[in-house]
């Protein structure tokens, strides 16, 4: 299994789902800032040539999100996902696809200044809906699935965490607060994150 990351960039949180599952695996830095991402041979494995890039075999998979769910799967004796088909997969998903889906887009137009669009059009609606969404999903305490840690919290409470880190979330309220805190408190969190990129 080959994990495609650099350190500044959204395969840190790739990088945290290996280290929770703790399973092998050759890392292999794209140092997209040279063009290693450009390059042929890489273009030949995620064609978008971005990272990270999880590689499984003859399986390639790409996204921050498909690529936590997929691991969650693919080692499922980590307890890293509720079971296929229970009625918590559905929570799990929604924590899983929003962040990228939603959250992400929301928070960019933002840092680029742009409102002038359709906001009842665009998947992510408006800042005041998203906040809305992270302060109601957030959970009071322990995980999104109560008391067990999954790829969902690395995927939703990583991008809370990156929000907070650059001030895409500038007002965190104290239960968002919290929960971040309680992320960087896993030891495979803190093992996967670099002092010196925070």
């Amino acid at each position: 299994m080959k994990h495609y990351f650099h350190p500044i960039s959204r395969a840190v949180t790739t990088h945290w789902m290996l280290t929770e599952l703790d399973v092998d695996h050759e890392q292999v830095e794209v140092d997209f800032r040279s063009g290693d991402g450009r390059t042929a041979e890489f273009l030949s494995i995620n064609p978008m040539g971005k990272i990270p890039t999880l590689v499984d075999g003859d399986v390639v998979v790409t996204e921050s999100a498909a690529i936590c769910a997929y691991l969650a799967d693919r080692f499922p004796e980590k307890g890293l996902a509720p079971p296929a088909g229970s009625r918590e997969r559905g929570k799990y998903y929604r924590y899983l696809f929003v962040p990228g889906t939603t959250l992400e887009p929301m928070f960019t137009f933002d840092s680029l200044k742009i409102v002038d669009y359709p906001a009842n059009s665009v998947g992510f609606g408006d800042m005041e809906r998203c906040l809305a969404t992270i302060e109601s999903m957030t959970p009071e305490t322990a995980w999104v699935l109560g008391d067990q840690f999954t790829a969902a919290d690395v995927v939703f409470g990583g991008l809370l965490d990156f929000a907070v880190q650059t001030g895409w979330l500038q007002s965190p309220g104290a239960k968002v607060s919290a929960y971040v805190q309680r992320i960087k408190g896993r030891h495979a969190y803190k093992k996967s994150h670099d002092p010196a990129w925070r």
